[in-house]
């Protein structure tokens, strides 16, 4: 029986004390435990290492739970997250400890009538009331007046930006644990979101926007800027290690997508190699069957090119809640994983987009290979050119 595919179950009685990874090894044997074992496993053994760029997906209500300050940040900090696709409202969400606002643990269970009369939001079991919202929006269209968002860019540099000035806030209030945003700024870890509207931040920016405000986030930007990080993992800078691309999904949705089609945007569009990423893990409860997987399995992403078809062992898909798994692993990795070099890819964004860009030029002069012939849309009777994948190339001078 191969030993890659089976492991002796051998129980033994829960001691009353026990470390992380004891637990784990030893206790998390068969379903999804078995499966949040081998993630554990996966990230200490193989993706952690320095020659790996780890892209970090985040949806769901992490941030409210205090998932950004308590877990995010750390692996931030030890270079275990070297960048990061975000929904806004986890974003908006961890300015609220940022900016020393109070939310609390409660109950599934109250009354809303009676919340919303007293001022109170709810998210599932955590409470806080209506002017975290209201003073989290002032804060953000206050800075938005500052002259460095006057221009147009993409969401790493606004949120790059947003950072540096909930940084400040955290260091004249006095507070203890930074926040996501204020990590990623000091670590020079890019945070991206692919829906910049899609939040309360967006939401701000467009009532800016109605005052004056020149801010125009352009998420075409991240497009080209996501694929210039994953294409610039296949060097490592370190001699005779070889660079690979991680994606650690938490969640599904837009996030999900925007990180894993980082590979489709190389080969399929712009020509460049098609490999996929070298490992998927993904922490999700929804279903392939019922189109909620945004994106589905490893194994139909291998069909767009998204995960490279000779790293299929090197992906795991753990079906449980995101708060359950995030904390459990972070716990596993930090006490397993010697802390890697920061790679502050914010601050190489120009470098790694340079070197896309070099390429895919040089693409384009390349001989094509042979392709389908293009679907005739009645436009033109003239052969059409291709990159290497096949794509048309469209002459910008007709």
């Amino acid at each position: 029986m191969s030993k890659l595919l089976s492991q002796k179950i051998t129980p033994s009685p829960m001691p009353a004390e026990i470390s992380v990874v004891d637990l784990i090894d030893g206790y998390f044997t068969a379903y999804n435990s078995a499966r949040l074992r081998e993630i554990c496993h996966l990230l200490s053994r193989e993706v952690m290492k320095e020659g790996v760029t780890v892209g970090l997906s985040l949806s769901g209500a992490m941030t409210p739970a205090g998932l950004g300050v308590s877990v995010i940040a750390p692996l931030m900090r030890n270079g275990f997250i070297d960048w990061i696709i975000s929904t806004g409202a986890n974003l908006y969400h961890d300015m609220h400890y940022g900016l020393g606002l109070d939310l609390y643990a409660s109950s599934p269970f109250l009354d809303d009538v009676k919340l919303r009369q007293e001022g109170r939001i709810r998210i599932y079991d955590i409470i806080f009331d209506y002017d975290v919202l209201l003073g989290t929006d002032a804060f953000i269209r206050q800075i938005l007046k500052a002259e460095p968002f006057q221009k147009r860019m993409g969401t790493a540099e606004f949120h790059y930006l947003l950072g540096r000035y909930v940084s400040e806030v955290e260091r004249k209030l006095g507070v203890k644990h930074p926040s996501l945003l204020a990590t990623a700024y000091e670590c020079g870890v890019p945070i991206y979101t692919s829906s910049p509207g899609d939040s309360s931040i967006g939401m701000n920016v467009a009532a800016m926007a109605l005052e004056g405000s020149k801010l125009v986030i352009d998420p075409m930007l991240d497009v080209n800027e996501t694929a210039a990080i994953v294409y610039s993992a296949r060097e490592s800078d370190i001699p005779d290690v070889e660079g690979k691309s991680a994606a650690l999904i938490i969640g599904g949705g837009s996030p999900k997508n925007f990180l894993l089609q980082t590979q489709p945007q190389l080969h399929e569009v712009l020509g460049l190699e098609e490999r996929g990423h070298d490992y998927f893990i993904q922490v999700t409860d929804a279903r392939p069957d019922t189109g909620g997987l945004s994106g589905a399995t490893p194994n139909e992403a291998v069909s767009w090119g998204k995960v490279d078809p000779e790293e299929l062992p090197n992906t795991v898909v753990c079906y449980t809640d995101s708060t359950i798994a995030l904390p459990i692993l972070t716990a596993y990795v930090i006490n397993q994983c010697e802390p890697r070099p920061l790679k502050r890819l914010y601050d190489r964004r120009d470098e790694l987009l340079a070197k896309l860009k070099a390429d895919y030029e040089a693409a384009k002069q390349r001989p094509s290979h042979p392709a389908p012939e293009p679907i005739s849309i009645g436009v033109t009777k003239q052969p059409v050119a291709t990159y290497p994948c096949g794509t048309p190339i469209r002459n910008s001078r007709h």
